[in-house]
């Protein structure tokens, strides 16, 4: 199962994430089992949970959960095109260094975040609506036995003293419904990802994207 881990967990480690989004909090951060995994395997595993987003995949406490939610944004204007990315607060990828921009990742048709990069070890997205700016980095890091595991850090920057009594309101409901779910759903998807192809696909196109085929 996964584990919660200290913010020094993120923090200490050279991400590329901290040279974009230091003005950011670092909320939470969490490690998920990928139990055989490897060096290399960090795209498998992002193909892998790209293979499980789709709705059918979530849980039913968690599809209420964001029924609620997104009712809630629709009533109160929270998710307004004007509230959100180019509208209250600039993307990241206006900070992105030039090789990372070469490295924008994959939209997933699935989830309202917009990807910022892509790289070998480590991939982040953006979200912004008129609650929190926030990002969803993960990270591929040595387990200590000779394989590697799964990384979460949730980045987050509120707007203002709504932003702040939202996120501590919504913090129960990620740790008793959201993470849970999600920590079934990516170590399965990971579990399940040789019968699905993904494994396969997702590294021979990274080595085909670094042999400059």
């Amino acid at each position: 199962m996964s584990r919660r881990l200290p913010v020094t967990e993120h923090t200490s480690r050279p991400w590329r994430i901290h040279e974009i989004a230091s003005d950011f909090r670092v909320e939470d951060v969490w490690a998920f089992r990928t139990p055989g995994a490897g060096p290399d395997d960090f795209p498998a595993m992002l193909a892998a949970l790209r293979s499980r987003t789709a709705p059918q995949y979530q849980t039913w406490p968690v599809r209420v959960l964001f029924e609620i939610r997104w009712r809630l944004g629709a009533m109160f204007g929270w998710d307004e095109p004007g509230a959100g990315l180019g509208g209250r607060v600039g993307s990241l990828r206006d900070r992105l260094p030039d090789d990372l921009r070469l490295a924008p990742g994959v939209k997933d048709p699935h989830i309202p975040f917009t990807p910022l990069y892509e790289v070998a070890d480590e991939s982040a997205q953006e979200l912004a609506n008129k609650t929190v700016h926030t990002v969803c980095h993960l990270g591929w890091v040595p387990a200590g036995d000779g394989e590697h595991e799964l990384r979460m850090a949730a980045l987050v920057k509120p707007n203002g003293l709504f932003g702040k009594v939202y996120m501590a309101f919504i913090k129960p409901f990620r740790y008793l419904i959201v993470y849970p779910a999600m920590t079934r759903r990516w170590e399965q998807a990971w579990r399940d990802r040789d019968h699905t192809g993904t494994g396969s696909h997702a590294s021979a196109s990274l080595h085909t994207i670094r042999d400059g085929m």
